[in-house]
């Protein structure tokens, strides 16, 4: 199997002009200090339908022949290249079906229907959508867009890294957020063709972590689970052509918790001012577990920035917690008019803020005349979790903390 040349990927940057946006390359200086080197971030997020998608969607659709674009397409997605697949399909006059999964967010759903596309829901996950998509295809004659594993969608992809290269000519490592494997793939053949000094780095979160066991078997394994908020790169296993991109041209590949991708998705919103969703924090979870191991000038591809707001409530919450901006505690005081008053008070002098109150009397281990007091706090940081817990026990409180 050949790899996707430069000049396939070259003739797909002529291809996307005027389709797509060249995204801007933007220096952050919170990572850069904390990573000890200069970190810049790729902003894909900011690209027509929100993600990079469209770069290999456009550059597949294109090359259909008149007959298969007569014959209409369809494609299976979380919701990314579903929209990917759906713009392409109205600027070339193509008729589009998606099968998209059950709990798909609803914005990717109603954004995927706005361009045009006839969206059915199957199954719990991708790889059900896959399956009812490729029925489809067998029994109406449509073009399947695959998500990934096409050379035409890895030279889409694949225009970021010459983008990269142009905007950042100092560039010395780049970092992928990776499913599938057609963004890590197609970024790593344009960058390992032009500059093979540049190290190319993919992250998955562990949770989906379908590449390492992969590149461990030498061939496509399929992922043990699938349970990441990050759903834009929760895929079961990588296929052949990808397989073969990343396996061939991509140093190394790390996988990052949940909570990582909570805080790192919270860093680029409060730091970076930016929004993205999991799957594109996966790449900046990567840098932010790993200070120091990677050499710079480094980019961090976000890959895109299409977040369901109920799940972006969810995990910034879940990013505070995880970066111990959250104190939840429960302390034991008399049951007397003043005590709530008074516990209360001196969380405030404390510094701490009270997002929750609950005041209980009914516990088997409460003495007559005791209540418990459960309560929610928004603190400043670990150590600060540390003062608060340790001022109140100091001012004569029993204090359980749940960190």
């Amino acid at each position: 199997m050949r790899l996707v040349s430069v000049d396939r990927i070259m003739a797909a940057r002529e291809l996307l002009a005027g389709v797509i946006r060249q995204t801007p390359i933007m220096h952050s200086r919170v990572l850069s200090e904390r990573c000890g080197g200069q970190v810049h971030l790729k902003c894909e997020n900011l690209q027509r339908t929100g993600s990079f998608k469209i770069r290999g969607a456009y550059t597949r659709l294109h090359g259909l022949t008149p007959e298969q674009r007569a014959r209409g397409v369809v494609a299976a997605s979380a919701g990314n290249h579903a929209q990917g697949v759906a713009y392409a399909a109205s600027l070339l006059d193509t008729r589009a079906t998606v099968f998209m999964p059950e709990g798909a967010p609803l914005p990717k759903l109603a954004a995927t229907r706005s361009y045009g596309a006839e969206v059915h829901l199957r199954g719990a996950g991708l790889q059900e959508s896959l399956v009812a998509a490729r029925e489809y295809a067998a029994e109406t004659g449509a073009e399947f867009i695959h998500p990934f594993d096409h050379p035409d969608i890895l030279a889409g992809q694949g225009t970021i890294g010459l983008e990269l290269l142009d905007q950042l000519p100092e560039l010395a490592t780049v970092v992928v957020a990776t499913g599938g494997g057609g963004l890590l793939g197609g970024v790593a053949a344009a960058v390992k063709a032009r500059r093979p000094d540049v190290r190319v780095i993919g992250a998955q979160a562990e949770s989906a972590a379908a590449w390492p066991a992969s590149l461990a078997a030498g061939a496509p394994v399929p992922a043990p689970e699938l349970r990441t908020m990050a759903d834009g790169i929760a895929v079961k296993e990588p296929g052949p052509v990808t397989f073969h991109h990343v396996s061939t041209l991509v140093d190394e590949i790390f996988t990052v918790s949940e909570e990582a991708l909570s805080r790192a998705l919270l860093l680029c919103l409060e730091r970076a001012k930016l929004l993205v969703e999991p799957a594109a924090a996966a790449a900046v979870a990567a840098v932010l577990d790993h200070p120091g191991r990677f050499p710079g000038p480094i980019a961090v591809i976000l890959s895109g920035g299409n977040i369901d707001p109920l799940l972006l409530s969810h995990v910034i919450q879940h990013g505070m917690t995880a970066g111990g901006r959250y104190l939840a505690v429960r302390v034991r005081i008399s049951d007397r008019p003043g005590s709530l008053a008074a516990l209360l008070a001196e969380v405030g002098e404390l510094g701490a803020n009270v997002i929750d109150v609950e005041h209980s009397r009914i516990s088997g281990a409460l003495a007559l005349g005791d209540v418990d007091v459960a309560l929610s706090l928004e603190t400043r940081g670990p150590s600060h979790r540390h003062e608060v817990v340790a001022g109140l026990t100091q001012a004569g409180h029993v204090v359980t903390p749940q960190f």
